[in-house]
């Protein structure tokens, strides 16, 4: 490793040629990559989405292929999401973003037409394995209301707003000249127009009969031969559905009261009959009370029994706030299934795809608006499906999202063993009805873990191995609370007024499998990991009092190198000096007085029964001050080396030891920035009674010099210097406690409304200045709500390195960033293990400011002399509750132990990254050898040091929606692309990278998409991928019988072609509708595909339709065949009967 000094610096300088990297030229230094060969080249870059996942958000539509047993959903949005087997899902989406009106699948065709609210209607291929629209068809004059494609037909019909149907042939995606004009549907004596078409479907036995319904309440048969109406049936209430008996001699109409009409085809003079499933009978025998609207009504037949009719809506108007209902009605018994939200859409599951056929419904998909359920109809009860979906992610809205790749393989399995006892019981015990596609093949196998904080909270671990998801364990933390039975029990401490549990940001050992949790209402949890089950009598419980108040100065200047001497905060948290202050901080008053050293939760008194698994450890709570709500915590690690953790907020931070359950240090942020001499804090059990555990940092024994830029105000006062930043901090605490709901997106706007209110009295930074002595903006970080004027903790790193400058071996170390760009050391003393460990106390000293950036402080990390990555130490799991020898089996300590520096010489370098810079810190000399500026315009939201291909580096997230990557440690641009611009600030919370190139964020409020910046998974992306279609056999259609094709009582066909095609009836309007080929037909592959790849490509699907086609045509030939034999075999048996017989003997 090469010595930096300063006459080095002076000739890199003069060295630097124009080749050199930006980062290197920018800070005048050598080029280490001398003497640390970078791997990582922009080759192996590339960012695209992967897989979606979760409940598709504001779902308007629904169909189901029967043969290829694929579920398809449309939203609001103008997404399409594909479900199959467990695991097998697709999303694409339509390029206009509108509403999905309908959609129809080519059964067994692997092809979906979709219709959107932009009058639009598109052909989908899912025979590949990302789908692509082949054609597309904007209609100009007339608005789509609905849509119908038979079985096995090719001809679309399409209902328009003004009553007229047009028909489509899917293949070529052209308009027919054949259209019903809504005049010649309905009676020439109607003086009204009948509305827009609200159903179009053909006689299950008739193909040539087209049964039209209006909005207005008349339904039409029409003969498509003859192009008349045969029969025309009208009923005084709106219609919403239509659905036909399997025999085609009846359908059935829901209406706008709530009644169904069932009809006789050949009487439309009057309804064969009347109902209203949910109204009262009146006893006088009078019409029954109106009911809501029957949005939908199937009508199933089944061979052994009585039909199903399945129809949502239609409750009576006295059921005010009752839930969605789902009405099941078989033979004489009527089943009202409730479900959690309203129903956008259902369909009833059948055995077979013909209509006209005994139908033998075995389920109904329930599409909610915010969930997908699967009623079983075969099982007494009905009861539902398990869901294998990963749909539940918005089971309580998302507050924080973590993604861990290539994480301990006996992690998964772990989680899933405790997980798998909290399964619901009472689901079918079929298996699931969506069972189509295959699974990808992908060659990554390495194990992937997501975790979501939610609002209510509950925490959620999934298993995103593989491009799947699939939740492995549930942690409810809001258990270890007392809760509130109603509004008047609310305490009124609380400082939110909606989901006081909601996880607020959470650290995650996955070695160790500690995990420490920070709410919304200022507390901590510890959590280990147990297999066992075990009841806690008493939750262990400390409550922190942090308070640090701003004299009327300017908040302090970390640059510079002369750092006066920190009071020693061994004062400020010693029992005798732990007491409140004699002068209270002037702290907003409440109506009911000053609260003060109150938690805003109550921990429950009674024993706690924990299952197998997260098992609560410690719990730590910050109180309320002087009638000062405590301030949200902002950042927060746990190292289980250690056995610390620490938290931070616009206070300061505080240090817990978890171990002991004793606080070692609270201090306000300005005293971290002088060094201070090393103290020892005796260890505490957590108090039982309220009263303060830690002393505000405006109390403390020691002296300051009027030269000291890191003062520990005595002031009382907490109003800033002018009357302006006065009157703009009192309209901020207004509005927070008006509208504190951390879990909603409210605080991100409102931190938004606070940073243009702060910024607006702030000077521009003065860039032609030093690195350390520029003014820095306030408040530049989107996570965070109170940094209006304070600077909080923004970032923790647990590492073992060089505390000071003049070390020359490794010991154990905290880095604190803040959210003004300083970094500062804190170096820990602890003891050695075992009962030593829980017996004396651990030492901590500040050792001063490290290094200044410009903005916030994102992402810290430690790299060995070789550019290798020192991940904290830390130490194996092992089972808190297992007997002591396996304890001690299993516990060992994992230090990242890299070789001790020799005198002058650097052996370490410290990966700091805030909001607008990056900068490589060479230790323990503390050089600064690399800088590179990363935005000037925006700033970076999400920052990771993260492993890919075998090397080391930053992956950015910026506001402007840019992704970036630079190289470890010269910190070289290998990717800058403007991907995602950021239109929800979901995204600016969620966004979060991992290793091997595996990036995540929410999407929308129930969706996660997960992305790769990784060249090789890009390339590897289409082998990953799940296939939706795969070659079925299309079952056989329903025997006619003999006398049946004897006398022509079976199901009529039609000829189509014949009446639809070109020849027939002629050509359409060119200005009705407007033909887009689609990307992702023949001609788009043809131009997109080259080489013997594209070759191939059509090859196979040609292969594919010929071999299809040919496979049709020997099953027609083989069933002639037979119907041939069978013909010839009765015609010989006739002659024979009658061979011999007279005439007059027959």
């Amino acid at each position: 490793m090469k010595k930096f000094n300063i006459r080095k610096v002076l000739d890199g300088l003069t060295a630097a040629s124009s080749s050199s990297s930006s980062a290197a030229a920018q800070s005048g230094t050598p080029r280490e990559n001398d003497v640390i060969q970078e791997t990582l080249q922009s080759e192996h870059f590339q960012p695209c989405k992967t897989v979606r996942h979760g409940f598709p958000y504001q779902p308007s539509s629904m169909a189901f292929d029967p043969v290829q047993k694929i579920l398809a959903i449309g939203t609001q949005a103008g997404a399409l999401r594909l479900f199959g087997r467990a695991g097998v899902e697709c999303y694409c989406q339509h390029e206009s973003g509108s509403a999905v009106i309908q959609l129809q699948f080519l059964v067994n065709e692997g092809a979906l037409v979709s219709a959107l609210a932009d009058d639009s209607i598109h052909l989908w291929n899912l025979r590949q394995k990302i789908p692509a629209i082949l054609h597309s068809l904007k209609f100009n004059r007339e608005r789509i209301t609905y849509c119908h494609l038979p079985f096995q037909s090719k001809w679309l019909y399409i209902g328009t707003e003004r009553g007229n149907i047009h028909i489509v042939n899917v293949e070529s995606f052209t308009l027919s000249g054949y259209v019903i004009m809504w005049n010649k549907a309905i009676e020439l004596s109607t003086k009204t127009h009948p509305g827009p078409v609200v159903h179009i479907s053909d006689n299950p036995m008739d193909e040539g009969k087209l049964l039209i319904g209006f909005e207005c309440g008349v339904v039409v048969l029409w003969d498509l031969k003859c192009k008349k109406a045969d029969y025309r049936y009208t009923y005084d209430e709106a219609i919403h559905s239509v659905a036909w008996h399997h025999e085609g001699k009846q359908f059935v109409c829901s209406h706008s009261d709530g009644t169904l009409t069932t009809w006789n085809v050949r009487a439309p003079a009057k309804p064969a009959q009347i109902i209203t499933p949910h109204g009262k009978q009146p006893k006088d025998g009078k019409k029954p009370e109106p009911c809501k609207p029957i949005l939908k009504v199937e009508y199933k037949t089944t061979r052994a029994g009585d039909p199903f009719m399945v129809l949502s809506g239609g409750l009576s108007y006295d059921t005010v706030g009752r839930r969605a209902c789902l009405t099941v009605m078989h033979g004489k018994s009527t089943a009202v299934l409730e479900m959690d939200y309203p129903i956008v859409d259902f369909l009833t599951l059948c055995e077979t795809p013909y209509p006209n056929d005994f139908q033998e419904p075995y389920a109904v998909v329930v599409l909610l608006e915010k969930d997908l359920v699967v009623i079983d109809l075969g099982q007494i009860g009905y009861p539902i499906f398990e869901n294998p979906y990963p749909l539940t992610i918005h089971e309580s809205p998302v507050t924080c999202c973590e993604y861990f790749a290539d994480c301990p393989a006996e992690l998964i399995p772990a989680l899933y063993s405790v997980g798998s006892r909290q399964k619901r019981q009472g689901y079918s015990k079929k298996e699931w009805p969506i069972s189509g596609g295959n699974w990808g093949q992908g060659t990554q196998s390495y194990p992937e873990i997501i975790i979501t904080g939610h609002a209510d909270g509950s925490i959620k671990f999934w298993d995103a191995s593989a491009l799947m998801l699939q939740v492995l364990y549930k942690l409810k933390t809001a258990k270890v609370f007392e809760r509130a039975r109603s509004k008047e029990e609310k305490p009124s401490t609380e400082i939110v007024e909606e989901d006081p549990f909601a996880i607020q940001t959470l650290s995650w050992c996955p070695e160790s499998r500690m995990l420490c949790v920070a709410g919304v209402s200022a507390h901590v949890i510890v959590y280990r990991f147990s297999k066992q089950e075990i009841t806690t009598e008493t939750v262990q419980l400390l409550e922190v009092r942090m308070q640090c108040e701003f004299s009327n100065g300017d908040s302090p200047d970390p640059g510079g190198e002369q750092t006066p001497t920190l009071p020693t905060p061994g004062a400020s948290s010693s029992p005798q000096d732990s007491e409140p202050p004699t002068q209270p901080s002037t702290g907003s008053n409440s109506c009911d007085g000053p609260r003060d050293n109150i938690p805003c939760l109550k921990v429950r008194s009674s024993p706690l029964k924990q299952s197998p698994g997260y098992q609560v450890e410690l719990v730590i709570q910050l109180v309320w001050v002087s009638g000062e709500p405590p301030q949200p915590i902002s950042s927060l690690a746990i190292n289980s080396s250690y056995g610390l953790v620490v938290f931070g907020n616009s206070n300061g931070l505080a240090v817990v030891d978890y171990l002991q359950k004793t606080l070692l240090l609270n201090m306000g942020t300005s005293e971290l920035y002088s060094p201070s001499e090393p103290y020892q804090r005796q260890p505490r059990s957590p108090r039982k009674q309220r009263q303060p555990s830690g002393a505000a940092c405006d109390t403390n024994d020691g002296s300051n010099t009027s030269e000291d830029r890191c003062k520990s105000p005595t002031s009382g006062s907490t109003s800033p210097c002018n009357s302006d930043d006065e009157r703009k901090q009192k309209f901020i605490q207004k509005v927070k406690f008006k509208s504190r709901r951390f879990s909603k997106t409210v605080a991100n706007d409102f931190a938004k409304m606070s940073r243009k209110i702060s910024s607006s009295s702030e000077q521009k930074p003065d860039l032609d200045a030093k690195d350390n002595s520029f003014i820095r903006s306030r408040s530049s970080s989107v996570s965070s709500i109170d940094r209006e004027s304070r600077e909080a903790i923004s970032s923790f790193h647990f590492c073992e390195s060089f505390p000071r400058k003049i070390d020359s071996l490794v010991s154990p170390c905290l880095l604190v960033g803040t959210t003004q760009g300083t970094v500062m050391m804190v170096a820990l003393s602890l003891p050695p293990g075992g009962d030593q460990r829980l017996q004396q106390p651990v030492g901590i000293s500040s050792c001063g400011t490290l290094v200044s950036l410009k903005g916030g402080i994102l992402t810290m990390a430690l790299l060995d002399a070789t550019g290798t990555l020192l991940p904290p130490a830390y130490e194996s799991w092992y089972d808190p509750n297992a007997s002591d020898e396996d304890k001690e089996k299993n516990r060992r300590r994992r230090p990242a132990s890299p070789p001790s520096s020799q005198e002058g010489q650097d052996s370490q370098f410290a990966v700091l990254c805030s909001e607008k810079q990056a900068k490589v810190v060479a230790m323990p000399s503390q050089t600064r050898i690399y800088k590179h500026n990363i935005t000037e315009t925006s700033f970076v939201l999400r920052a990771d040091v993260v492993q890919m291909a075998g090397a080391n580096c930053i992956a950015c997230f910026c506001a402007n929606g840019h992704i970036m990557t630079l190289s470890l440690p010269s910190l070289r641009p290998l990717l800058d692309v403007n991907y995602l611009p950021l239109t929800d600030m979901r995204i600016a919370r969620t966004f979060c990278f991992s290793n091997l190139g595996q990036a995540l964020y929410l999407t929308s409020a129930t969706e996660i998409q997960r992305i790769t910046y990784s060249q090789e998974t890009c390339d590897n992306l289409q082998e990953m991928l799940s296939e939706l279609f795969t070659p079925v056999e299309t079952p056989e259609a329903p025997n006619r019988g003999f006398f049946k094709g004897l006398f022509g009582g079976g199901a009529q066909s039609l000829d189509r072609e014949d009446l639809f095609g070109e020849t027939a009836s002629g050509k359409a309007s060119r200005s009705l509708a407007q033909h887009i080929p689609g990307p992702g037909g023949m001609e788009g592959m043809k131009g997109a595909a080259s080489g013997v790849v594209g070759d191939l490509a059509r090859a196979r699907i040609a292969l594919d339709e010929r071999g299809q086609k040919l496979g049709e045509l020997d099953e027609r030939t083989a069933a002639m065949m037979a119907s041939a034999d069978s013909f010839s075999k009765h015609a010989h048996d006739m002659m024979l009967k009658y061979k011999d017989k007279k005439w007059y003997q027959l």
